[in-house]
């Protein structure tokens, strides 16, 4: 994996690629990972990321969100407010209860307690993440937050963020649109439209040529 090989670790494609993947898909991503090199993912990533980045990161890698599709609301109301305490409301962070409540409820149950948040905070928990912490742990914890809210929005973001000014990140172009071909690239499309307003096939026409940006259309599935 390019992301944790050789000198210096990439940590905002590791961010996006454990961030906006289901536990089912980060067990998978980890089987495959073992089966090609001998080793395990997270081990190796130990020895690649640190603080409490790492931490956050690391029990994403190890599968142990909640896999729950039910809703529970006194819950929902009562991490909003252990969120707020920890942040908002009092001086300094306590970055382990957002850490512990985000990699850890299942999506269904987040969504709540976002709802909740805004309700006890007046801010979204985005907006109070942005405003208490910043460099990595910042950026996973808002990616996790945009995944729950909407994960196609979040890689239509990803997208246009790769081909925006001068160059064109084209790793970042290639994982999400060969990653994401077979479950949700439709939807990703159709966001990257209502956000940008223009489809991302004709922003890739415009980025990138020749053969990539052929194989890149056809993958899309769009004229």
């Amino acid at each position: 994996m390019k992301a944790i090989k050789g000198a210096g670790t990439t940590e905002s494609t590791l961010t996006e690629m454990f961030a906006s993947r289901s536990t089912k898909q980060i067990r998978a991503f980890c089987q495959a990972y073992l089966a090609e090199t001998g080793r395990s993912l997270a081990n190796d990533l130990k020895s690649e990321v640190s603080g409490d980045y790492g931490k956050t990161l690391l029990i994403l890698v190890e599968g142990k969100r909640d896999e729950s599709t039910a809703v529970d609301a006194a819950k929902a109301k009562a991490d909003a407010k252990v969120l707020y305490e920890a942040g908002e409301k009092k001086w300094g962070t306590d970055e382990s209860k957002f850490i512990d409540i985000l990699c850890h409820r299942s999506i269904p149950q987040l969504r709540q307690t976002l709802v909740e948040y805004k309700n006890i905070s007046k801010k979204t928990l985005q907006e109070s993440i942005q405003s208490e912490m910043s460099g990595n742990l910042e950026a996973i914890l808002v990616a996790i937050v945009k995944c729950v809210m909407s994960v196609p929005v979040y890689l239509a973001e990803r997208l246009y963020t790769s081909m925006k000014g001068a160059g064109t990140t084209e790793s970042i172009l290639t994982r999400i649109v060969v990653s994401r071909s077979e479950i949700d690239l439709m939807d990703i499309n159709a966001e990257f439209k209502k956000l940008y307003g223009k489809s991302l096939t004709s922003t890739i026409k415009s980025e990138v040529s020749g053969s990539y940006c052929q194989t890149l259309k056809a993958i899309c599935r769009e004229d």
